[in-house]
């Protein structure tokens, strides 16, 4: 892991309580240690130029005019976002014994992501996600996965790896794409564990598992995902409503609901729903904004925040996220930078 950062901010004379309690929060999330476990993947980026449709179908011709570009993508983007933040991060996955995961492998090790919780199988691909952007509009993504579940065996290697990861940490994070990796067994086992020892349990839910998560600290899905997992049930209620239906099924303590354009809404036991706006000064691209989210709330809960205080902090690092281009992760400097120009205002 990287030494200890030397990060201090210059405190501005005048500044709002709220963000002067954001910005002090980026110190204490510093060498936090958090593991991130889920569906990690390889991003791939191709880029190039349009000047003509091709004669072989009424496409474009896309022209490549730089190296490719690649990136930890899923839950391994999550782990990178947690130590551009300044945090410890270890990842959990299971990737295929190809060049894409030794690709990945890299890419994780060049970020000080800790990569040991990482299998490799021979029976399944790294899932890859490769996206060709012409003139900075995506053009087509293209998909190399298997997303059946692992085995027995391979779920077992999974818990170990995640158990002895645990030991020690502050946070976990479940990143669950629903590639195979978080089945029910890996979940149940990994939430009994961070329970017993007192972790931060935060999840970033897809369909399939969504009600597997039970007892956790803070549920995170954004409102497809929660409609998609009620269902019936969700149709014509109001997202306050399903707020706390997710909450009380899941018996959570808390459900962090992501609306897009509409910011994000805090549902905790015994407390009105509390919303918070977007603060993004232009939306780029919203690929990765989530994992930024996840990362940045986890962290700040790990440093004793409030959840409003966490929620707060990781909505400043997604608006900074969405200005750039493709799945990025967001540095503690330029968290705290963005805090300071709100604070001079």
């Amino acid at each position: 892991m990287s030494k200890k950062p030397n990060f201090k901010f210059q405190m501005p004379a005048m500044t709002s309580v709220d963000k002067t309690v954001l910005l002090t929060l980026i110190g204490k999330i510093q060498r936090k240690k958090v593991v991130v476990i889920g569906d990690v993947m390889l991003d791939v980026y191709i880029k190039g130029s349009v000047a003509r449709i091709s004669p072989e179908a009424p496409i474009p011709v896309v022209e490549i005019n730089e190296n490719d570009k690649k990136m930890p993508g899923g839950a391994a983007n999550v782990a990178a976002n947690i130590t551009a933040l300044g945090g410890q991060a270890t990842i959990i996955g299971s990737m295929g014994n190809d060049n894409a995961g030794k690709e990945l492998i890299r890419e994780l090790k060049s970020r000080k992501v800790d990569t040991t919780g990482l299998l490799a199988l021979s029976d399944r691909p790294t899932t890859e996600k490769t996206r060709v952007i012409a003139n900075t509009q995506q053009v087509v993504r293209i998909d190399r996965e298997v997303k059946s579940a692992l085995n027995d065996k391979q779920q077992d290697l999974v818990i170990q790896k995640a158990l002895k990861a645990l030991k020690g940490a502050d946070g976990v994070i479940f990143e669950d794409y629903n590639k195979g990796l978080l089945t029910p067994k890996v979940i149940g086992k990994v939430i009994a564990y961070a329970k017993k020892h007192k972790i931060i349990i935060t999840v970033d839910p897809k369909f399939h598992n969504f009600f597997e998560f039970k007892g956790v600290t803070v549920m995170k899905p954004n409102m497809k995902e929660v409609t998609e997992a009620l269902g019936t049930e969700a149709v014509g209620q109001s997202f306050e409503t399903i707020g706390f239906k997710v909450m009380k099924r899941l018996n959570c303590h808390a459900v962090v609901l992501t609306r897009s354009e509409h910011g994000m809404t805090i549902f905790e036991k015994n407390q009105q729903p509390r919303t918070i706006p977007t603060v993004a000064r232009e939306v780029y691209d919203v690929s990765g904004a989530g994992d930024t989210v996840i990362a940045t709330l986890t962290l700040a809960l790990t440093a004793g925040a409030t959840l409003l205080q966490a929620a707060s902090l990781a909505n400043y690092a997604a608006g900074i996220e969405v200005e750039k281009l493709g799945v990025a992760t967001v540095s503690a400097e330029e968290l705290g930078q963005r805090l300071i120009e709100e604070l001079n205002k």
